[in-house]
């Protein structure tokens, strides 16, 4: 007799109420030791379903697109009340698919607009403190890659990146980037790079402020690394960020620096051609630089022999003619340098 009175469906409204009440009971449940095993089990399976129905909301399923206003009810109920807070905090007590799931909802929340506003900008604006919380989550090995592509996905929001970028959490980059777990590391690094190459003014003015112990940990931490993984990303990342042209102030100073140019020089001794290209597309901007300070030009002159052999037979594996056009200019450059008297 059931089958015949068929239920009318959850709006999204009920979806996300009926979930932040399971996640206020998964919250609690430890610190209620009576509660029946068998009763927390139905209330967390309830609890995927709910999170498995929210994601084929907002991704649609193989029967059906998702509906542009079914998504947007959801993200306005969802942000309306502190559910993402709450979902963060449950997030270590659901399965490994319930936590993928959720991941990915939140992931999806951070795009949606309402009203043509991203309304999880604006929420997390006002919860800025979850960040702390994201980010302490790399510290933990079964909730880090959860925890960080929560965190890589709110990043893209300016206002939330600009509190990352001014607080002491960047610094830890240097330190997540280099963990033992292999994949944990990976995505810190894809972290960080989003963080420096995303919001272009807030990246430089970050940058500006900061050139100092940045570039000093930079080098030291990253370039420096015993990791070769480590370094060929450090100096990609690199490359990319001085040859941003919002950050043609910070790329100017960068190249007068002789520490940074003997960095430079060092890797491009190095054994793999990869990190060899990456540090000769920063290399290039020392030589190019038309107002280099006398140590400069000087370091370039002392080791110009080794450096025009070393350059001449440095060469991509697929043919480069932008890559051979820049060699050849450096070429010329470094040839053509008479010493300085030091002031």
């Amino acid at each position: 007799m059931k089958g015949l009175f068929k239920s009318k469906p959850r709006t999204p409204a009920d979806l996300i109420r009926q979930t932040r009440d399971l996640l206020l009971y998964a919250d609690r449940s430890n610190s209620l030791p009576d509660l029946r095993e068998s009763k927390r089990e139905e209330k967390m399976a309830e609890l995927s379903r709910n999170i498995r129905d929210m994601k084929s909301i907002l991704y649609g399923n193989s029967e059906a697109e998702p509906v542009a206003e079914a998504c947007a009810q959801l993200t306005q109920e969802f942000f309306k009340d502190d559910t993402l807070r709450l979902l963060i905090t449950c997030l270590p007590k659901l399965n490994l698919e319930t936590r993928k799931d959720a991941t990915q909802v939140v992931a999806n929340l951070q795009r949606q607009q309402v009203n043509s506003r991203l309304i999880a900008s604006d929420y997390l604006e006002a919860n800025i403190d979850l960040m702390d919380v994201l980010i302490e989550g790399f510290e933990n090995t079964d909730m880090a890659l959860h925890y960080g592509a929560m965190f890589r996905e709110c990043i893209r929001h300016q206002i939330v990146a600009k509190y990352v970028l001014e607080s002491e959490h960047v610094k830890k980059f240097f330190n997540y980037i280099q963990l033992p777990n292999f994949d944990i590391a990976a995505d810190a690094a894809a972290t960080f790079k989003e963080l420096l190459t995303r919001h272009k003014s807030t990246v430089a003015e970050f940058l500006t402020k900061n050139e100092d112990w940045f570039f000093a940990d930079y080098n030291s931490k990253l370039l420096e690394s015993k990791n070769y993984i480590t370094r060929r990303q450090a100096i990609k990342l690199l490359g990319d960020i001085l040859l941003d042209r919002s950050n043609s102030a910070v790329m100017t100073k960068y190249v007068s620096s002789m520490d940074n140019l003997r960095i430079m020089m060092n890797l491009l001794r190095e054994n793999s051609k990869s990190i060899q290209i990456e540090a000769f597309h920063v290399f290039k901007l020392f030589a190019a630089n038309q107002n280099k300070p006398a140590d400069i030009i000087n370091i370039l002159v002392a080791n110009r022999s080794k450096l025009l052999r070393l350059l001449a037979d440095l060469k991509p594996d697929k043919e480069d003619e932008r890559f051979e056009a820049d060699k050849s200019q450096v070429l010329r450059e470094i040839a053509a340098l008479e010493p300085r008297d030091l002031a």
